[in-house]
């Protein structure tokens, strides 16, 4: 006798942490193939998709950098121009296809991305009125982010989540640690000003005195600020000893979260048919999210 998992009651808005999801399939055939395209990346017409905006992201900004070289613009600022403006077209038109294929368009224009899509095409209209705005282009650097997300390279996906999950889980021994330096600098700066310190002294006041036990604590020694007492050197010489040891603190902690990490599974952009729930196993049978039977998983690697 097969048994069924019971269905859950499906919630009428899903979780952001459900990304596209969140924005709603459309019911629409165009825009639902429209919607594959652009959101999903398990299919080869995605992944061109993909690639190619990350081309075109990485081309807009290499002309707008071009551009911004005096000798280059002389010789060929018209044809930048226009190059610039086709990219803002296509830009344009992506950010519109976003909208249109989402059966909630205001929560994508809402999310970052879609914040992030707005603020990558505005600075070549506002420019119109006010020049100044040529040098925002660069925004577009922040859409690189969706590398992460839509690309399906093993190395690039699990490494980046595994560190970002080992950041979350030691958190809070991160946070102790750094409190633990800024009381060392604090109190090390504040002896230094004491020793140091003087008519026309470079400790001339405690922050002072604390920017130099930071950058000799981290063994940067920028050499603006420089002790002149056998004691103030002593003591200076004895926070870059101890600098070499605390800076290993963190990648410790790192370290020992991001390999425990290695050894939990690792969900996909699979999605759910019912209720648009993604990141489920690849063996998975139901949704974990609704319940509903999912049909066999099969990854298009053409």
């Amino acid at each position: 006798m097969k048994t069924h998992l019971p269905k859950r009651r499906r919630s009428s808005i899903p979780a952001k942490s459900d990304g596209a999801a969140y924005y709603g399939r459309p019911e629409s055939r165009w825009r639902d193939r429209l919607f594959v395209i652009i959101f999903e990346a398990d299919t080869r017409t995605g992944r061109w998709f993909d690639f190619s905006l990350i081309a075109a992201i990485l081309l807009s900004v290499t002309i707008v950098m071009l551009d911004s070289v005096a000798s280059i613009n002389n010789r060929h600022g018209a044809t930048l121009r226009a190059l610039e403006w086709f990219f803002t077209v296509v830009f344009t038109i992506e950010y519109i296809a976003r909208l249109v294929c989402v059966k909630y368009p205001l929560r994508y224009a809402k999310s970052f991305y879609g914040i992030v899509d707005l603020l990558a095409i505005l600075p070549s209209y506002a420019a119109f009125f006010i020049p100044e705005l040529h040098a925002l282009f660069d925004l577009r650097l922040l859409r690189l982010l969706r590398i992460f997300r839509l690309l399906k390279l093993a190395s690039y996906v699990d490494e980046y989540s595994m560190l970002a999950s080992a950041l979350l889980a030691s958190k809070r021994k991160i946070i102790i640690f750094l409190s633990v330096v800024a009381i060392i600098v604090i109190v090390n700066g504040t002896v230094l000003y004491v020793i140091e310190g003087g008519p026309g002294s470079d400790f001339s006041s405690i922050p002072a005195s604390v920017y130099f036990a930071i950058t000799a604590v981290t063994t940067v020694g920028f050499g603006d600020i420089t002790p002149q007492t056998d004691l103030g050197r002593a003591i200076t010489s004895i926070s870059m000893l101890v600098g070499w040891s605390i800076l290993a603190v963190p990648t410790g902690i790192i370290s020992a979260e991001m390999t425990s990490q290695r050894f939990l599974a690792r969900p996909n952009t699979r999605t759910c048919p019912e209720c648009l729930a993604t990141g489920l196993g690849e063996t998975a049978k139901f949704c974990q999210n609704c319940g509903a039977k999912l049909p066999p998983y099969v990854q298009d690697i053409t």
